[in-house]
């Protein structure tokens, strides 16, 4: 899939690391530097954070060629990390890059049920990237790829105070629900709270909400609107903080500009 050369921007410049290390970081018993292994592949989209410790137990993840222990802390910049032998985060100038994800593709990178893969969308990107965070399989819209870890990190942390926006179209009492919506709601017994909720449009079997959550968990605004009785239909993230999905076509991507990566920063 070509990028969409109407959108294309200027590739974010960031000065390149100084050597890696040469042997795997020590943990401190309690503490130290960096980010949990186990995190950092959730992160990047590699997998679940149940599935990144069964990877890691079963010697499938490295740190600087050596196996990696559960829990261990490494430095995205620093430390070559691996999966099955391949790169999380390839040496070269780090790449960030938008996508407008369809539906019927996964966001993980790799797939036993031989699903489709967000991968193969950004296979001309001139560098392996992976997916910061989630849209599930029937979800679609803002998606952003790096091979950053640093940057996945920070991005899909909730210290990180982005919120995330969604158009949601739903069949059901849609005007009557957005009250209820606004309220805190108990999904998987954890109490969350959207921190906007809005009527787009009206229509005769539902309409079209907007959505804004700060931590986006699983499966939450589909559970949420599941709660009040609506059916959602489609569900696109539409923007992440000021970073808005405007009219990039599905399906295709593009670089983010120096400014749109510093306001993740």
């Amino acid at each position: 899939m070509k990028p969409d050369t109407a959108k294309q921007e200027q590739e974010a410049g960031k000065v390149k690391p100084e050597l890696c290390r040469t042997t795997a970081p020590e943990e401190p018993p309690g503490c130290g530097a960096g980010i949990r292994i186990q995190r950092l592949l959730s992160a990047g989209g590699v997998s679940s954070r149940r599935g990144a410790e069964k990877l890691i137990i079963s010697g499938r993840v490295t740190v600087n060629r050596i196996p990696v222990k559960l829990g261990q802390r490494v430095d995205p910049e620093l430390d070559e990390i691996a999966v099955d032998g391949i790169p999380l985060a390839p040496a070269g100038d780090p790449v960030y890059l938008m996508l407008n994800k369809p539906r019927g593709y996964i966001t993980t990178m790799n797939d036993e049920r031989g699903r489709k893969s967000v991968m193969c969308l950004v296979g001309d990107a001139g560098v392996r990237v992976f997916p910061v965070g989630r849209l599930d399989m029937d979800s679609e819209g803002l998606l952003l790829m790096t091979n950053d870890g640093k940057f996945a990190h920070a991005v899909a942390h909730p210290s990180g105070n982005k919120t995330k926006i969604y158009e949601v179209c739903v069949e059901g009492d849609a005007a009557g629900s957005v009250t209820v919506l606004r309220e805190p709601m108990v999904i998987d017994a954890v109490t969350i709270k959207a921190d906007s909720v809005m009527l787009v449009k009206r229509q005769p079997s539902g309409g079209i909400l907007r959505i804004a959550v700060f931590e986006g968990r699983n499966r939450q605004i589909r559970k949420m609107c599941a709660k009040c009785g609506l059916k959602v239909t489609s569900l696109k993230r539409v923007a992440i903080g000021n970073l808005e999905l405007g009219s990039l076509r599905t399906g295709q991507w593009r670089h983010l500009t120096a400014e749109e990566v510093r306001f993740f920063g």
